[in-house]
């Protein structure tokens, strides 16, 4: 995989142009840049959740900066399906050109839209379905019905005179899903015919042997797990999850319990599920947060978010006991949802805090309560054997993922050159049914962080975990401004030391011979002495405590 960066040529006559900005590598903030002619389509936008070494970060967006001086040139950006690593990041792209046309599903674009609608952004939408055709500048798109753990996903195909490129999105081949709509093979069939020149393919599950468990095989646990429960059901899922939201409501009604919706974006999302028609309401089941409290606990089922053990979540803080329901013994705690790589701790830690109040806790490691919405290995060898595409881009994933997915293309009989190992700002060029690696862009992570965008940065992040681990010393030192002795000090404050601050006694009078030595040497610049304060104390500290943390010396000149 190409890691230095170098420039790409300029676009020849004739060629399509391929850019993962981000989803390379990493399981989120999906993105993809097609350039024909030049004018540019983009595929997907979403956000990547941060991981525990990047305190303090909301959301991490892909790098737009190719893109900020060519806005003008986007003729719109399509949106296979709305997760949040496929959408999340839409808010953040129209800021900076707010007529862009976003292109996808009805609920895709209703979910994108009820997000947009919250940064007081009126998008231009055009819905499109299964089967539709349309044309954006130079690119005539085909939108192929794929299945997901979310409704109304969509591939694309994207045509342009420098051959045929198949997007899969995110996707699975469940041959029995709950909604009746399959992946439609017969199109991918008639694709691979037509000839797919670059199929860029979902990554997720391609290290995962065999087929993708049904979606309805979870209907059955669930109803077992809630007809048991003795007092209270607490279901954790992702927010977009329709047909995990679904099955609960079934299972909930079956056995004569009310459901009741926590967290905004999951209330927000079902909402809209239910008005479009995606999400089937049994009469009389749902119910307000606030009258469930009121219900036996015998009766009440509540869904929330909070799978991934996201420290604002309804579910971590009901672990912390920091939210109106306190789980407690007697309640049932169930985890529907997939593992997303980087949350494993933080969802481990809630298991093991909601276990320590008493409560039941039934998981993916326990009891068979979540399938995955991504294809596995045995689903993508299918793919290939269909389309017998010219060359492959696997996306969507971390770097185990990307080489699995190669690798199934290649027992396939897909030549290793034309199977694409990138990363994020890897430059394809596609012409004549060839795919060469041409270029290397310098990306980096876009941190939001509260209501800062961009302006966060790894230094930031590396103070903020040194504050977290190591602690902080603040010293002050009163210096004469004419001959630099110390008038005053040091005085030593420090914080996240089990120690006291008496400790730092036995520093002071090296910190003050320091400054002395300085003073003879002629030192008289602030900064200088500054460095000194830093050096001795940073010093003392290492050897006598074993620690390193954050030093911010003061000196002051009198």
């Amino acid at each position: 995989m190409p890691t230095t960066p170098y420039d790409p040529p300029e676009l020849p006559a004739g060629t399509l142009r391929i850019v993962p900005l981000g989803g390379l590598g990493e399981v989120g903030r999906n993105m993809t840049v097609f350039e024909y002619g030049g004018k540019l389509l983009v595929v997907d936008c979403g956000v990547l959740f941060p991981e525990e070494h990047q305190p303090g970060v909301d959301l991490i967006l892909p790098d737009f900066e190719p893109l900020k001086k060519r806005l003008d040139d986007i003729v719109g950006v399509v949106l296979t399906h709305g997760h949040e690593d496929h959408i999340g990041a839409v808010p953040y792209l129209l800021k900076l050109k707010s007529d862009i046309p976003i292109i996808g599903s009805g609920l895709t674009l209703a979910l994108t839209e009820a997000k947009l609608k919250e940064h007081r952004i009126r998008p231009y939408g055009l819905t499109v379905a299964e089967g539709q055709r349309e044309n954006l500048g130079p690119f005539e798109l085909e939108f192929v019905a794929v299945n997901h753990s979310i409704p109304d996903a969509l591939a694309v195909a994207i045509r342009t005179p420098a051959g045929l490129v198949l997007a899969t999105g995110d996707f699975k081949m469940d041959q029995l899903p709950l909604d009746g709509r399959l992946t439609d093979l017969r199109a991918f069939s008639r694709l691979g015919e037509e000839g797919v020149d670059l199929f860029l393919v979902d990554s997720t599950n391609a290290d995962v042997p065999g087929f993708t468990p049904l979606e309805r095989s979870i209907g059955p646990v669930l109803d077992q797990v809630i007809g048991k429960a003795p007092r209270r059901v607490i279901v954790a899922s992702f927010s977009s999850h329709v047909h995990r939201v679904q099955q609960v409501l079934d299972a909930a009604a079956a056995h004569g319990r009310r459901v009741a919706l926590l967290g905004r974006s999951m209330l927000r999302n079902m909402t809209i599920a239910e008005d479009l028609g995606y999400l089937h309401v049994p009469e009389g089941v749902l119910i307000d947060y606030k009258k469930a409290r009121d219900l036996p606990d015998d009766q009440i089922v509540y869904m929330s978010t909070g799978s991934q053990g996201e420290p604002m979540a309804v579910l971590s803080r009901m672990a912390n006991l920091d939210h109106a329901i306190e789980p407690g013994p007697g309640d049932t705690v169930i985890l529907a949802s997939s593992l997303i790589p980087g949350n494993e701790n933080a969802v481990y830690r809630v298991i093991d805090g909601l276990t320590k109040l008493g409560a039941n806790v039934v998981h993916k490691g326990n009891a068979k309560v979540h399938v995955s919405g991504h294809a596995a290995a045995g689903e993508l060898l299918y793919c290939y054997n269909i389309l017998k595409p010219k060359n492959v881009l696997p996306v969507h994933g971390e770097y185990r993922h990307l080489m699995a997915n190669a690798r199934l293309a290649q027992d396939t009989g897909i030549e290793a050159e034309r199977t694409i190992l990138a990363e994020n700002g890897t430059v394809i060029d596609l012409k004549n049914g060839d795919a060469h690696v041409v270029g290397q862009l310098d990306l980096g992570f876009v941190y939001v962080d509260g209501s800062t965008v961009g302006e966060i940065t790894d230094a930031d992040l590396k103070d903020r975990r040194i504050l977290g681990e190591e602690g902080f010393i603040s010293v002050i030192v009163v210096v004469d401004a004419s001959t630099g002795k110390v008038i005053s000090g040091p005085e030593v404050h420090a914080r996240g030391f089990a120690e006291d601050d008496a400790v730092f006694e036995d520093v002071k009078p090296k910190i003050a011979a320091a400054l002395a030595e300085a003073a003879k040497s002629g030192v008289r610049d602030q900064h200088a002495l500054s460095q000194v304060v830093r050096r001795t104390i940073g010093r003392w500290v290492n050897q006598s405590l074993r620690r390193r943390p954050m030093i911010v010396p003061l000196v002051i000149e009198a």
